[in-house]
């Protein structure tokens, strides 16, 4: 016979036996299983995709002067960029950007040993870029795309009269948006010839995978916990903004990086 259990946060979740435990374990085991199938065969078409030939010449502002996007392969064949939401002029970066990229650090050897370069890029000059990964303590690579037509050609970037339409290209579609920047990645591949073409790219909950803590949290009693909230990120804060006892206030809605004049994640993109 089943209990019921209250406890903070979860009201009157079942309780029951070892073996009926067991038996709802090992059903739910099943689908789990049928959708790891899915995502490899997902994964496999992703790769199947056919490839676009990049003809325009991007030069990028980085850590060792200017670059071309061949020169941010460093020497392997597989490129993926991080569009991270950072606009010329804003005090810092997003905070869900920044969200994702407290995962980055600790990838970079085991990618590059697989012949992956990740790199970020954002339209924020190389001064503020350098000044606010120096405050998160990152060491990825960060480039600036300031000056060039990068972040329009990859759709994560909109001007003022897009704005103000009410509509942008974003995620293959065109959607109403509040903000100038969007997030996105991408993903490039360089042949011998130094030929380079693109692969791929994610926008939206799309980039949902790269979020590690999110699978974490999926795992959990109370998954992500994000239902009732504003907006789906709005308990995300920079990671030296969490204080103790921070608690997250259903109402509050999003407050834009200073600068940049409209909200970054406000907007609920679910698809």
């Amino acid at each position: 016979m089943a209990t019921q259990l209250t406890s903070a946060g979860i009201q009157g979740h079942e309780v029951v036996s070892p073996n009926e435990w067991i038996a709802s374990r090992k059903e739910l085991l099943r689908k789990e299983k049928e959708f790891t199938r899915l995502r490899d065969e997902l994964s496999r078409q992703r790769r199947e995709l056919p490839w676009e030939k990049v003809e325009k010449q991007y030069v990028f502002d980085g850590p060792n002067g200017k670059e071309t996007l061949a020169d941010l392969f460093d020497g392997r064949s597989q490129l993926i960029v991080y569009h991270f939401m950072f606009g010329p002029g804003w005090d810092e970066g997003c905070p869900s950007c920044s969200f994702l990229a407290d995962h980055f650090d600790g990838s970079l050897a085991h990618l590059a040993n697989r012949d992956v370069t990740l790199v970020v890029v954002s339209r924020a000059l190389r001064a503020q870029i350098e000044a606010f990964k120096k405050r998160m303590g990152w060491h990825f690579k960060w480039v600036s795309s300031f000056g060039n037509h990068f972040n329009r050609d990859y759709h994560v970037s909109f001007t003022k009269e897009e704005l103000a339409k009410g509509k942008v290209p974003y995620n293959y579609d065109t959607v109403a948006f509040g903000a100038e920047e969007g997030p996105g990645a991408s993903v490039f591949y360089k042949d011998p010839s130094g030929d380079v073409f693109h692969t791929y790219s994610a926008y939206a909950r799309g980039l949902d995978i790269l979020v590690g803590a999110y699978n974490f949290l999926d795992l959990a009693p109370k998954g992500r916990d994000e239902n009732g909230l504003a907006f789906s990120m709005a308990w995300v804060r920079h990671h030296d903004k969490y204080a103790q006892g921070y608690v997250v206030d259903p109402k509050a809605q999003y407050v834009a990086p200073k600068g940049s004049g409209s909200s970054c994640c406000s907007e609920e993109h679910q698809s």
